[in-house]
């Protein structure tokens, strides 16, 4: 994100650490790499934010050891081709321990015997990676920067983050529920396999915090002006050429983790009706509309021909079932969009937009027409 001009990446953090009068939340759904959110908070402070007062970690949040990161490594080098595009930060191995009842928990940093079930883990990890080729890791220093960030981990506000989260629901507070990846990511409904290892959904919300489904209110799904993806797995309106290009450049599309260039292609409808039909979405927030204001002629992946059928529908498998994709093309703005309030947006941007609202049926409330804040409309 950019505020006052300065961009700022967070992982794990929530976005509304800016903001004096917010308490952040840290959820049981989150795994968290100690070295990496003690660098966060480091890097904020540093900056004049004041984290420490403003944030709250879950101790059912799962911890990602050094290991993790080394299992994650010597699995995806051992895939060869066949590589799903992992982040290789240990993200998918910690959510195996999860879910095999084998993990470590913030609140296991407070346990006197933290120590050992730490070396457990870790020994099970060593035993593991037996079964993959040697993988080039140095894990010393690594533990010891890891066990560091765990000393000052301990010194922040560790919650019962369901209670707390319950509780400020029933005193009438106004909770954001921040997701952290695509909904095509999603484990049950993504792109299997190439996705994550867990709900990206609203859904994951509930299990996620610890709230009920009754208490979600409106759900807000952002997406881009065009589509992109980082690493490997299926991208049915993808650009390879000039234009995909033009739009990398332009939205300086790279992986903010890995640095990697992301994939470029134009906006794929059949998998927005498919996210917001998943997500329940009822409103959208459309960003980087800003990125196609060079381009005389913007298209839209609007059907996938399927076998002998074209439909907006997704098939089982993403991946080998689209034959090709059916286009509609639209009329571009050729101009800056420099605009206060919806009204005063460009013909080719309202068009672009009206066209999105047909086709999803959900009203775009959002609009976002440059990095900075100030560059977002509300309508």
């Amino acid at each position: 994100m950019w505020i006052d001009g300065k961009k700022t990446v967070l992982h794990t953090i929530p976005s509304g650490i800016f903001h004096a009068h917010l308490v952040n939340v840290i959820g049981n759904g989150v795994v968290i790499d100690p070295t990496t959110l003690m660098k966060e908070i480091d890097a904020l402070e540093s900056g004049g934010t004041n984290v420490r007062d403003r944030l709250r970690i879950a101790k059912k949040a799962h911890l990602i050891l050094p290991t993790h990161k080394l299992l994650d490594m010597a699995s995806e080098a051992s895939k060869g081709e066949q590589k799903i595009g992992s982040t290789l930060r240990g993200i998918g191995p910690c959510y195996m321990d999860k879910t095999g009842r084998n993990g470590l928990r913030i609140g296991d940093i407070l346990s006197p015997d933290f120590d050992q079930k730490y070396q457990s883990l870790k020994e099970k990890h060593l035993h593991l990676l037996k079964l993959y080729p040697d993988t080039t890791f140095d894990l010393g220093p690594e533990e010891e920067k890891w066990f560091a960030s765990i000393a000052q981990i301990r010194t922040l506000n560790l919650i019962d983050a369901e209670y707390y989260v319950n509780e400020r629901l029933k005193a009438g507070d106004s909770i954001l529920a921040e997701g952290a990846q695509g909904m095509m990511l999603d484990i049950d409904f993504g792109t299997y396999p190439f996705v994550t290892s867990s709900n990206t959904i609203s859904s994951g919300v509930c299990s996620g915090l610890g709230v009920p489904p009754s208490s979600v209110r409106e759900v807000i799904g952002v997406t881009k002006a065009y589509c992109t993806r980082v690493g490997s797995g299926p991208f049915p309106s993808e650009l390879t050429g000039e234009d995909g290009e033009r739009i990398r450049v332009a939205g300086n599309e790279f992986g903010s983790t890995t640095g990697r260039p992301r994939r470029c292609g134009w906006l794929d409808i059949p998998q927005l009706k498919y996210a917001t039909m998943i997500t329940g979405t009822t409103q959208l927030a459309i960003t980087k509309l800003d990125v196609l204001n060079a381009f005389d002629s913007i298209a839209v992946a609007e059907k996938y021909e399927i076998g002998d059928a074209v439909t907006d529908q997704l098939p089982y498998d993403i991946t080998e079932g689209i034959k090709g994709v059916v286009h509609t093309h639209h009329a571009g703005w050729l101009q800056d969009i420099n605009a206060d309030s919806y009204d005063n947006l460009p013909a080719g941007v309202k068009n672009y937009l009206h066209y999105l609202e047909e086709q999803l049926s959900l009203p775009v409330i959002y609009i976002s027409t440059g990095p900075g804040r100030e560059e977002l409309i509300v309508r």
